[in-house]
């Protein structure tokens, strides 16, 4: 990374904070996508969905009945197939993928929960980590305003998608906070004008 481009890459971000005017945004995401927008726009976390990630289907189901949901507490469930911790919504799995134990990712869940701005909600998804077709069309009968769901191809009948160029050749979008390979410094989830997204209060 040259000068130019870091030069280039610092004043994209910081043109994309000027134009934002919803400054208290709660992203409830499936994975760091969410965080890495409040990264960017040096907000606040009034979010719980922070340095973890789950099954899509999982996600949806959670989003189906949400205010229920963050009532309830988080048991430890040991998965075998991570080597990070891991725990239990209900009947739903939790994965905190950037907390090195249970105890300091349950303590941060509980205390941006109670940030949650319910009336600010932006719900944020992918067509990987195992989503099925079926999890798509429920997730675009969410009875949210603001959601979508990043797609690796087109999917016309799925209002809320958007199409995330690059994963064609996989069975949903992959990690899109990698970056392209281009000059200019972008990541594929910078193809989405977030900034449009969470200004659309109405």
């Amino acid at each position: 990374m040259n000068l130019i481009q870091r030069i280039e890459w610092r004043l994209f971000k910081e043109v994309r904070r000027l134009r934002l005017k919803n400054t208290n945004p709660t992203i409830i995401a499936s994975n760091c996508n969410g965080e890495f927008i409040y990264y960017d726009m040096k907000l606040n976390f009034l979010s719980p969905t922070i340095n973890l990630s789950f099954d899509m289907n999982d996600y949806v189901k959670m989003l189906e009945n949400l205010k229920w949901y963050m009532e309830q507490p988080i048991t430890p469930y040991e998965d075998d197939r991570f080597d990070y911790p891991t725990g239990m919504l209900g009947d739903i799995e939790i994965r905190f993928n950037h907390y090195s134990t249970f105890e300091e990712a349950v303590k941060k869940w509980e205390q941006r929960k109670k940030r949650i701005n319910w009336d600010n909600l932006y719900i944020l998804a992918i067509d990987g980590d195992n989503c099925t077709y079926e999890s798509m069309v429920r997730f675009d009968n969410l009875p949210f305003k603001h959601k979508v769901i990043f797609t690796h191809k087109e999917y016309p009948e799925i209002k809320s998608s958007f199409y995330i160029r690059g994963f064609e050749k996989e069975n949903g979008v992959g990690v899109a906070l990698y970056f392209r390979d281009q000059f200019f410094i972008r990541r594929y989830m910078d193809d989405f004008d977030y900034i449009s997204f969470l200004n659309n209060r109405d």
